[in-house]
């Protein structure tokens, strides 16, 4: 059974950064691509970033060089290290795994097709 626990989330002010970490447990390389997506308060959950098993990156455009997704396969730990924190940025931020990296790009719109951690709240004050 694949498990994700987050971690590394608080409140930081405007122009903070903050690293977030992602353990998983259960994980294989069958589940190797693995994401970070968030949900703002009354609002859909989105993707964030993706990597996959290779380190191959991609992210949304509101994130994109501000934040930074890494993995160390061996430990089975992901990061999300984010940069100049806005406002914007404030949401629960959840982790997740799917077997195929087309399917993490997609996942929040076909939840149950892969694994999330239980999530944890960033917010950045002004």
């Amino acid at each position: 059974q694949v498990q994700l626990v987050e971690s590394g989330g608080g409140l930081v002010h405007t122009g903070d950064s903050l690293t977030l970490s992602c353990a998983c447990s259960g994980c294989s390389f069958s589940y190797a691509p693995r994401g970070w997506f968030r949900q703002a308060p009354g609002k859909e959950r989105e993707l964030v970033g993706a990597i996959d098993w290779n380190s191959r990156t991609l992210y949304a455009d509101s994130v994109k060089d501000r934040f930074v997704i890494s993995r160390d396969n061996n430990n089975n730990t992901l990061w999300l290290q984010m940069n100049s924190l806005k406002p914007g940025d404030t949401a629960i931020y959840f982790c997740a795994a799917h077997a195929q990296f087309d399917g993490l790009l997609n996942l929040a719109t076909n939840p149950r097709s892969g694994y999330w951690g239980q999530g944890t709240q960033v917010t950045v004050s002004s």
